[in-house]
């Protein structure tokens, strides 16, 4: 009972405090760009497959990693000299995001519908640059005993924001327009802005094996007279920023295994919540009834799985963590098709969101420990934008099929089709219990 107690007791932490309202942050964009503006172009008679089309829009979560070099390595004028790397990032990529957010919202999608989409792609890739920056933040300023509770406030802040994204959207845009449920959102952006503003800026740490690294290609560059002046500082830059982190990671033994197995562990969640507003909206839910139910019912379900989750990250460990949650969360998706075969029932709707969200945020909290405990500490904003970009792999590409194969299927073959397509991840995790068990291992600094 008291080590559960101590579990607990982490999350009032300030740190750990502060990553919850990171979390907040890093989660408002994504319901503007995926399920609450599904809802909006459904209820503006666009089509399901156009619908499911839209998910592509995410595709810059899936890329991310392409540009974390750049905001991992590269200062910014005066504001990185002023408030350090990440804090500077953090505030500039935020004050863009209000900007997109208030253009996207202001938006006609029955006239302007290619516009919308490349607003959202706007939104998306700024959002996704605001991953790379907390991400690293919150790595870099919790220790190792705090990943756990750090994941857990992570994606208890995530959630919180999308029920902000999610119910609040939908409540305001049934009384007051979408522009203004836009307009709203990008307001709450604010609370993320205090955090850069006032936080401290984490310390740059590098490991011994970063510095071996690092040096070698100083001595190349050294023996080689005709590599000086901006060439060779350009040459620097590049193998430091870009070359060395992705090298660590694929020196690791079995790297292949874990970036397949990140693409697929979340891959039927992603499938199913890209057409879980759809299927509500298509059998005759009302806006507000899906925003009282489906968000504001799922709340306490979706914090409450964060959090235990996150605090028996520490107790399980996280490779037992991520195998029981996954189970967990790919039977989840099985209260869908109970929805579909119910039809309008607001008590199934509860007990299917209540399901979805408290599976999801158990796993959720159990991959972002497991990511947070592969990067090497020196490439923290490279190595988690890589992995963390892989999962959205499934909300992007594989999630933008998810119209189509409903038309195809039908909603129950379609959401039993969820149900199992996490599984080939989740026996390739009980293969690297087995033959990884210390071989992903952040390394010291």
């Amino acid at each position: 009972m008291a080590r559960a107690r101590a579990a607990f007791t982490a999350y009032f932490d300030r740190r750990v405090l502060m990553v919850l309202v990171l979390g907040f942050a890093s989660g408002l964009p994504l319901l503007l760009t995926f399920s609450t503006l599904s809802a909006w172009l459904k209820s503006e008679g666009i089509s399901r497959t156009a619908i499911g089309l839209f998910a592509l829009v995410g595709t810059p979560y899936a890329l991310k990693f392409l540009w974390s070099p750049l905001i991992d390595r590269l200062p910014l004028p005066v504001l990185t000299r002023v408030m350090g790397r990440r804090r500077s990032w953090g505030l500039v990529i935020q004050i863009l995001l209000i900007v997109a957010i208030l253009a996207l919202g202001a938006t006609d999608p029955v006239t302007e519908l290619g516009r919308m989409a490349a607003l959202a792609v706007a939104v998306a890739f700024l959002s996704a640059s605001q991953d790379i920056v907390i991400d690293a933040y919150r790595v870099e300023i919790l220790d190792e005993a705090k990943q756990g509770p750090g994941a857990g406030a992570t994606q208890t802040g995530y959630r919180l924001a999308m029920l902000a994204a999610g119910a609040g959207a939908l409540y305001l845009a049934g009384s007051f327009g979408w522009f203004a449920a836009y307009a709203a959102m990008a307001a709450l952006l604010g609370l993320g802005m205090l955090v850069f503003l006032f936080g401290p800026e984490p310390a740059i740490k590098v490991s011994a094996a970063t510095a071996e690294r690092e040096r070698r290609a100083a001595e190349y560059l050294a023996a080689r007279p005709h590599l000086r002046g901006p060439v060779a500082q350009a040459a620097a830059w590049l193998y430091g920023a870009v070359i060395c982190p992705f090298a660590d990671f694929v020196s690791r033994k079995g790297w292949v295994a874990v970036l397949l197995f990140v693409i697929g562990y979340k891959l039927g969640e992603a499938m199913a919540g890209a057409m879980a507003n759809t299927l509500y909206v298509e059998l005759g839910f009302r806006l507000d009834e899906i925003a009282t139910v489906s968000k504001v019912f799922g709340f306490g379900a979706t914090v409450l799985g964060s959090l235990i989750g996150g605090a028996l990250v520490t107790r399980l460990g996280v490779m037992r963590a991520l195998l029981v949650f996954g189970v967990l969360q790919s039977l989840g998706n099985l209260f869908y098709v109970l929805q579909a075969e119910s039809g309008h029932d607001i008590a199934v709707l509860a007990l299917c969101v209540a399901a979805e969200n408290l599976t999801a945020g158990m796993a959720g909290a159990a991959l972002v420990a497991y990511i947070s405990g592969l990067c090497n500490v020196a490439y923290t904003a490279t190595q988690y934008a890589l992995l963390s970009s892989l999962t959205a792999v499934g909300r992007t590409l594989f999630a933008s099929t998810s119209g189509k194969l409903a038309d195809w299927l039908g909603w129950t073959d379609f959401f039993l089709l969820t149900t199992v397509v996490t599984v080939p991840a989740l026996l390739l995790l009980l293969w690297m219990m087995r033959k990884l068990p210390v071989a992903t291992a952040r390394q010291p600094a």
